[in-house]
């Protein structure tokens, strides 16, 4: 997903579950989460099973309003990240 206004990427939409579409989730996750792993030809995330369960997602028949603030502020806040990719540093 890209900022519309300054052009940045600033989210990867996962796939995530499901069989044959069904059931599917797509979940976004801050682009600084990636990594690009030139072993194995592709980005990289840390994250594990668990996480990735509870993560902020939505279906193909309930995409998300991209526009909403408080959308993808929920999504910063679950990985812990302030909106930009800027790491919040632990208390």
């Amino acid at each position: 997903m890209l900022d519309k206004h300054s052009g940045k990427v600033d989210y990867a939409v996962m796939s995530f579950g499901g069989f044959l579409r069904i059931c599917e989730s797509y979940h976004p996750l801050p682009w600084s989460l990636l990594r690009y792993d030139h072993a194995m030809g592709g980005y990289v995330v840390n994250l594990d099973r668990r996480q990735l369960e509870g993560a902020p997602s939505y279906t193909p028949a309930a995409a998300p309003n991209w526009s909403d603030r408080n959308y993808r502020g929920s999504i910063d806040a679950y990985y812990g990240i302030e909106h930009g990719g800027i790491p919040i540093p632990s208390v």
